[in-house]
């Protein structure tokens, strides 16, 4: 009996010692140049290197860690000119390109430098294309770039309307080693004013896939719209009309799936305007065969609604609900992540109809629309409003089979405010194969404590023990992360106001 006992002793330490090693916390120490201020955009891991940019009034570096986050090397950016439109980087295991665009006088140049995985740049940089726009414009932003999943095409695109009713489209597409696929010049005629164009994606054979969607007068809803998509190799575009019928969309978002060479298009649908959330409406696209997989609609069930209303009343559940994620499934189907976010004031409160298709995205912004961007961190963008709290609430997930039907739903249950910035608020989701990993922030004693929970394929929810090495000093950014590997993320903190960076091995 004693014997017995001493092996079940023996394997609860065993299995309690392997459960407080899962996870690794490695924190860098502040450079004296980092404030709070500083923007930055974490690169990635480059050839065991951990890389980051980060700029400061016209200051451009590049900060390298090793694989305890110890600092390297900070490499100034001198050849950059004094202002940069925006910068894009595409990071390999054994380099990283660097896209971006800058106005000289009456002219935007975009170019690319190729960066070794200590930030050094052994070639003079590439041009890529240039633009004359006037020496007084206000909308210098001309390039855009996006890059496909498995980084083998990328594509550097511009649009011109020399008419209202026609956009003429500029395309370079490249290979991961900057060499040149195809250019292309090609129109697309625009019907009217409430057009607009959105959902920017490249497949991985270089095809460029949008939505081209038409709203409503006051810009609340979308009430049409088409996939449209570009061959590699040719040039002119294929334009498939989507049947909305009489719903009302919003926040349309595009998901490629390019192992099944499928686009998914998702939205929450209304009846009628200024209603309430009915549900989802799901439209899939065969992009290789030029032909629609299904278009469907799910009904959020009162069950649903219920679980999802946090303050709201039920038929209103899902009001303040923005979709953040979704996942491709083994099976063909989709996990589909949505957050409530709302703001309140004594002036006016921020909702979904406010911006939604108007500024400060602009008509032709490449990215979600979402009250946030979490690709690039920039503390003045969205924290300068006075008076305002906000509110990051729930997060709903949504499981979808291969044909679209919902199979199960959870909630990560969480409940943060934050006065005039919400720099730590949000979550961070991390994808360790197994699992899905939800990091967020928990107030404890005036504190922030971040929290772990873990999601399991089949939609059981377990809240992780806290993590290890969590130092008080610290107070962690989690939507700014980023995974850099299969179980490591790197997440920005802030320090006695600087900005450093922890990483957390899983």
């Amino acid at each position: 009996m004693h014997t017995l006992y001493r092996i079940q002793l023996f394997l609860l330490l065993f299995f309690a010692g392997n459960a407080a090693m899962a996870q690794k916390i490695s924190y860098s120490e502040p450079e004296k140049d980092d404030y709070k201020s500083t923007e930055f955009e974490i690169i990635g891991k480059v050839s065991g290197n951990i890389l980051v940019y980060k700029t400061d009034r016209g200051d451009y570096a590049v900060s390298v860690y090793d694989a305890d986050m110890q600092l390297k090397d900070r490499v100034k950016l001198d050849f950059l000119p004094r202002k940069v439109i925006s910068m894009d980087f595409v990071a390999y295991p054994d380099k990283v390109l660097m896209i971006y665009q800058f106005q000289r006088k009456d002219a935007v140049y975009s170019f690319c430098a190729a960066m070794t995985p200590d930030a050094k740049f052994n070639d003079a940089p590439i041009l890529i294309d240039s633009t004359r726009i006037g020496m007084y414009s206000k909308e210098n932003k001309v390039y855009s770039v996006e890059i496909s999943e498995d980084k083998n095409r990328i594509m550097v695109y511009k649009i011109n309307q020399d008419k209202e009713d026609n956009n003429v489209f500029y395309t370079f597409l490249y290979d991961s080693t900057m060499s040149l696929v195809n250019n292309s010049r090609l129109s697309l005629p625009m019907e009217g004013k409430k057009q607009f164009l959105s959902n920017f994606n490249l497949t991985n054979e270089g095809d460029f896939i949008f939505n081209k969607l038409e709203r409503t007068s006051n810009r609340d809803y979308v009430i049409s719209g088409s996939m449209v998509m570009k061959r590699s190799l040719v040039d002119s575009f294929e334009v498939n009309p989507m049947g909305f019928k009489t719903m009302l969309l919003d926040e349309v978002k595009m998901k490629l799936d390019n192992s099944r060479h499928t686009a998914l298009v998702t939205a929450f649908y209304y009846k009628q305007k200024r209603g309430n959330v009915e549900g989802m409406y799901l439209y899939k696209f065969d992009y290789a065969g030029n032909k629609p997989v299904y278009e469907k609609t799910t009904v959020f069930s009162n069950e649903l609604k219920m679980n999802a209303r946090g303050e709201s009343n039920t038929s209103s559940a899902f009001n303040d609900y923005f979709i953040r994620k979704i996942i491709n499934t083994s099976n063909g189907g989709f996990l589909l992540t949505a957050e409530s976010f709302y703001t309140s004031s004594r002036y006016q409160p921020w909702n979904r109809w406010n911006y939604m298709y108007g500024s400060p995205y602009g008509m032709y912004s490449p990215y979600y629309y979402s009250p946030y961007s979490p690709l690039y961190y920039n503390p003045w963008y969205w924290n300068n409003s006075q008076g305002v709290r906000y509110h990051y609430d729930n997060i709903a997930v949504l499981s979808f089979d291969e044909e679209g039907n919902m199979q199960w739903n959870n909630f990560v249950r969480k409940s943060q405010f934050d006065d005039n910035a919400d720099l730590y608020l949000s979550y961070l989701m991390v994808n360790i194969g197994s699992e899905l990993r939800f990091l967020y922030n928990e107030l404890d004693r005036r504190s922030y404590m971040l929290t772990d929970v873990s999601l399991a394929p089949g939609g059981k929810l377990n809240r992780m023990p806290t993590l290890r090495n969590l130092d008080k000093g610290f107070t962690w950014m989690p939507r700014y992360g980023k995974q850099i590997s299969g179980r490591t993320v790197l997440i920005p903190c802030i320090y006695r106001n600087y900005i450093c960076f922890a990483k957390i091995d899983f």
